[in-house]
C-alpha cells in the first residue's frame, strides 16, 4: 500500500511542478533544430519515468537497444500493463510520442504534456475521426517524429499476447518507416497481478531486429499484424531457451 501511494503522490506532485517546465517548452522557438527540441522535450518524461519506476521497485532489463535504427520509426509492443508506458518512455532513448485513447485529453497537464511529445489521439468510437488521427500520425512519421502503438489495443494483464489489430500498421505502410518490434514481460508484476497494489518485479525490454518498408510493402494489413506478433512472441521464446 505504501508504494502504491508513494507513486500516486510522485506522480501528481511531478505533474504539478512541471508546469513551469511545460510553459517553457511551449515557448522553445520555432527554428529549433528537431533532434534538439525532442530531447528537450522528452527530458522531464524520462525523468518521470525513471523515478516513478525505482519508486514502485522496477528493476528493469534491456535488450537489443542496438537494433533502434537513425530516423523516425514506428515501434509496435505488447501491452502487458499499465507500467508499459513508463517503461518504455526510460527504456528507448530515441524520443516518441503514442498513439492513444482520445479519452485520456481529459486529464488535465497529463494530456498537454503528450501533446507536447507528439502523441496521436484516437476516437475508437468515431471512424472518421479515427482515421484522421491515423492520417495525423502518418505526416508525424514523415516529419521524422517516431511513434508507439500497443496493437493489441488493450492490456493482457499478464495473460497470452492477444491478436494484434492492423489498423496501427497503416501508419509505417503510408509512411514507409521502419517497423520495431518490442516485447515487454514482467510490467503485469508489479501492478495487474497484485490486486491494484504496487510491489516490486523485474521486467524485461526485447526490442528486436527493424522490419524495413522493402519487407512489408507488399503484405497486407491483417498479414503484417501478424507478422509482427510472430516476432514478438519468438524473442520470448529465445529467452527461456537462451536461460
Amino acid at each position: 500500500m505504501l508504494r502504491l501511494i508513494a507513486c500516486f503522490l510522485y506522480m501528481g506532485g511531478y505533474l504539478v511542478c512541471s508546469i513551469p517546465k511545460l510553459s517553457r517548452i511551449k515557448k522553445l522557438p520555432a527554428d529549433l533544430q528537431l533532434e534538439q527540441k525532442n530531447l528537450l522535450i522528452h527530458e522531464t518524461p524520462k525523468n518521470w519515468s525513471k523515478t516513478f519506476l525505482a519508486l514502485a521497485g522496477a528493476e528493469v532489463n534491456v535488450k537489443g537497444s542496438h537494433y533502434i535504427p537513425d530516423g523516425p520509426v514506428l515501434f509496435a509492443s505488447n501491452h502487458e500493463g499499465d507500467f508499459d508506458i513508463p517503461v518504455l518512455i526510460s527504456s528507448i532513448d530515441k524520443p516518441f510520442g503514442f498513439i492513444s485513447k482520445v479519452e485520456v485529453k481529459k486529464v488535465p497537464i497529463l494530456s498537454s504534456w503528450m501533446e507536447a511529445i507528439q502523441c496521436v489521439f484516437i476516437d475508437r468510437k468515431n471512424r472518421e475521426k479515427a482515421a484522421g488521427s491515423i492520417l495525423s500520425g502518418v505526416e508525424l512519421l514523415k516529419n521524422r517524429h517516431s511513434l508507439v502503438i500497443f496493437p493489441e489495443g488493450t492490456r493482457s494483464k499478464g495473460g497470452p499476447i492477444g491478436l494484434f489489430k492492423a489498423g496501427g500498421f497503416r501508419l509505417a505502410k503510408d509512411s514507409g518507416v521502419p517497423i520495431v518490434p518490442i516485447s515487454i514481460e514482467g510490467t503485469a508484476d508489479v501492478f495487474e497481478k497484485n490486486g491494484r497494489l504496487i510491489k516490486p518485479a523485474k521486467i524485461t525490454v526485447t526490442i528486436c531486429r527493424p522490419i524495413y518498408s522493402h519487407e512489408y510493402k507488399d503484405k497486407e494489413l491483417i498479414e503484417l499484424a501478424g507478422f509482427v506478433r510472430d516476432i514478438i512472441i519468438d524473442s520470448r521464446k529465445v529467452k527461456r531457451i537462451a536461460s
